[in-house]
C-alpha cells in the first residue's frame, strides 16, 4: 500500500464533519429557543397567563401548535427549532403584538410588542451558542 501523506485520513475526517455538525447543532439550537422562550414569556404585556403559556418551542420535525404565530401548523424543517406564540384557544397573539385598529366600540388597541424584540434582544447569544456547536463538533470529528 502507498503512502498518500494522509489524504485518506483527511477525506474521512471531511465526511464526518457534516453529520457531526448536525448531531451537534440540535442541542444548541433548542436550548437557544428555550432562552429566546423564556425571554419572550418574561415580557409578554397581559395579566392573564393564557398567552404567556401559548409561547411553545417546537424542535425539528415536530409540528407547531395549531394557530400559532407566525405560520400556523407546520413541521419544523431539520436543523431548525421554532418558536410559536398562540394556540387553538389564544388566536390573538398577533394583535398584542402588533396592535389593531376599529376594535370593539370603535376604539384602537396600540401594540405591545414582546415577540420579535425578546428575538432580537437574545439572538446573538444565541448564535454564538450554535456557532461553538458547530466549531466544536467539526474539531472532534474523526
Amino acid at each position: 500500500m502507498s503512502d498518500d501523506g494522509g489524504l485518506a485520513k483527511f477525506q474521512r475526517h471531511m465526511r464526518a464533519v457534516p453529520e457531526a455538525a448536525r448531531r451537534a447543532v440540535v442541542p444548541a439550537l433548542v436550548k437557544s429557543a428555550d432562552e429566546v422562550a423564556d425571554v419572550m414569556r418574561a415580557t409578554v404585556p397581559v395579566d392573564d397567563g393564557d398567552l404567556r403559556d401559548s409561547i411553545k418551542v417546537t424542535g425539528p420535525g415536530l409540528s407547531t401548535p395549531p394557530y400559532s404565530q407566525p405560520g400556523g401548523s407546520m413541521v419544523v424543517p431539520e436543523l431548525t427549532a421554532a418558536i410559536t406564540a398562540g394556540n387553538a384557544d389564544v388566536r390573538y397573539a398577533h394583535l398584542v403584538e402588533y396592535g389593531h385598529g376599529n376594535g370593539f366600540g370603535g376604539t384602537t388597541v396600540p401594540p405591545h410588542p414582546f415577540f420579535w424584540p425578546s428575538f432580537r434582544l437574545t439572538r446573538k447569544r444565541a448564535l454564538n451558542r450554535i456557532k461553538r456547536a458547530v466549531g466544536k463538533a467539526i474539531r472532534e470529528a474523526k
